[in-house]
Parts: structure tokens; sequence; C-alpha cells
């Protein structure tokens, strides 16, 4: 990953609406869930619920898919999981036994 995308997906991040709503589509799981349902769980009107959700998308950390005339959101696992390891690839120098599964050891290419 690369910083500017690293800064754009934190950016996403830096606002309530949106990190409430991206935990809400990580604990929905696969199967997500619908803008109007997002809406109504974060207290937020359509319109600008239909904001914050296409800002997540842009970043990288949910993705939306349409079900007839409804759209369903959910979280983007692979986009999550590059921004965290952005942030601990050099955790601790990559040992293992004070960062635990989390340290991602990138391979010096010779």
């Amino acid at each position: 990953m690369e910083i500017e995308t690293a800064t754009q997906a934190f950016s996403a991040l830096a606002q309530s609406a949106r990190l409430s709503t991206l935990k809400l589509l990580v604990k929905a799981g696969p199967k997500g869930a619908a803008a109007g349902e997002i809406a109504e769980a974060i207290g937020l009107p359509a319109p600008t619920m239909s904001f914050h959700l296409k800002e997540l998308e842009r970043s990288g950390l949910i993705n939306s898919r349409k079900d007839g005339r409804r759209v369903i959101y959910a979280a983007d696992y692979g986009g999550i999981r590059e921004l965290v390891d952005y942030l601990l690839a050099d955790c601790c120098g990559g040992d293992r036994r004070l960062c635990g599964p989390y340290v991602v050891i990138k391979e010096s290419v010779a």
C-alpha cells in the first residue's frame, strides 16, 4: 500500500459517522447491509449516509453491490487488512514475539 492510499483511508475514518459505519459493516459480515438500514442504525438522513458510504468505498474500505433496487454495502476485508498491514509493517522490528500475528514480514528483493 502506498502512503497516499493509506492517507485517503485514514482520512475517511477520521469522521465519527464513517468509523461507526465501518464498524457496523465489519460486524455485519460479508452479507453486508442495505444503505437505508445503515442510515437508520447510525441515525443519519439517507443523503448524508450516501455521501459517507461513497467516501468509505472510494477509500477501499467497503464495497457495494446491487440487490434489486437496494444497494448493499459490505466491509472490504482485504482493503482493511491492507491498511492494518501498512500500519504495522515495521512494528517491533518484525519481532513476532512482541507484535503477534499482525506483523507483516517484508522479504527483501535482491
